[in-house]
């Protein structure tokens, strides 16, 4: 039986590779704190191989700070809700994300937007406990995340992309498991099931099986176990997708409600204009780098978010479409 993925947890050779696939251990891809980012285009800029590594090597693609000192990241900041130092993932040679920082404060709706492997789900994963980083720091309400992931976690509330459900048991009963598998009393989990199912629409298929549930309805029933245990914060990866505009509406609600309470919300989107509407922070990310950051008032610039959006992250082709797709009079 093949093992998952694990990162090595020192300057050891990096597994690289998927989950249920067994690779040859080969050098790490992370640069460790003594090395500063490879530029943007590193991939771009020659033979990545030609770069200087040094005894400790970080892997072919990067290159030594000036005379081999130490890159000081700056500290995390501790009023944060989450603080993001130099964050580094890679996959084999792709880096995911490169050297992030990032601040959320508390209390805040904060939008992370950026184009399809730009790196935010790998991001939101590294900072909730789901995937380990190759480098860098992650600090959950001031404490370090991955020094005590267990404490971390319980100030969390996450719905992740692709999320896989315990699809075999009702919705009733998957969110009184999740309730119960935090440690909470029965009594408190059933209202709050109850109090769930129906802020989710949700009370006429409490007693349906999830894996009957359309893609909106195991959407729902998935946001509801992140919330169950009334965390600080909540990272929500397109917390919005597939999901009918009465509901969405509904969730709006509630997570601006629960933000006015003093929690935090991260969401993940596509939807610029929604992110605009909901939002009072932004981050745009792009290529594993964070372009822009900040509220969206000082992000957009004067702009709308989308249009800010398409300068920072670039892209856009303007042709003239597809000449066999046009229709004509003519050929009627």
């Amino acid at each position: 039986m093949t093992q998952p993925y694990r990162p090595p947890s020192s300057g050891q050779g990096a597994e690289q590779g998927t989950v249920g696939e067994e690779v040859p251990p080969q050098q790490p891809t992370a640069p460790p704190e003594q090395y500063a980012a490879p530029p943007q285009n590193w991939q771009q800029a020659g033979d990545p191989a030609a770069y200087p590594a040094p005894a400790t090597g970080v892997g072919p693609g990067y290159y030594p700070a000036a005379a081999g000192q130490p890159a000081a990241p700056a500290p995390v900041d501790p009023n944060a809700a989450i603080s993001i130092r130099g964050l580094w993932k890679s996959f084999g040679p792709k880096v995911a994300v490169g050297g992030i920082d990032l601040d959320v404060p508390k209390g805040s709706f904060y939008g992370f937007v950026g184009p399809n492997g730009a790196g935010k789900t790998t991001t939101l994963s590294m900072a909730t406990g789901l995937l380990r980083p190759d480098a860098g720091s992650v600090a959950v309400g001031g404490r370090d995340f991955w020094s005590d992931p267990e404490a971390g976690k319980r100030q969390l509330g996450v719905l992740p992309d692709g999320v896989r459900l315990f699809d075999r048991l009702t919705g009733a009963q998957l969110l009184t498991y999740a309730g119960l598998l935090r440690g909470m009393d029965r009594e408190t989990v059933a209202e709050r099931t109850e109090d769930l199912l129906q802020a989710m629409g949700l009370t006429e298929d409490a007693r349906t099986f999830v894996v009957d549930y359309s893609a909106g309805m195991t959407k729902k029933i998935a946001l509801g176990c992140a919330l169950i245990h009334a965390p600080n914060v909540l990272v929500l990866d397109e917390p919005f997708e597939a999901v009918d505009p009465i509901s969405a509406a509904n969730i709006r609600d509630l997570l601006t409600d629960f933000v006015r309470s003093g929690g935090t919300v991260i969401v993940s989107s596509h939807v610029m204009d929604l992110v605009q509407r909901m939002c009072d922070h932004v981050a745009i990310i792009a290529e594993g780098q964070i372009r822009a950051a900040g509220t969206v008032e000082e992000v957009r610039a004067g702009d709308t978010l989308e249009d800010r959006f398409v300068e920072l992250v670039g892209g856009r082709q303007h042709t003239e479409g597809l000449s066999w797709l046009r229709t004509s009079s003519a050929s009627d």
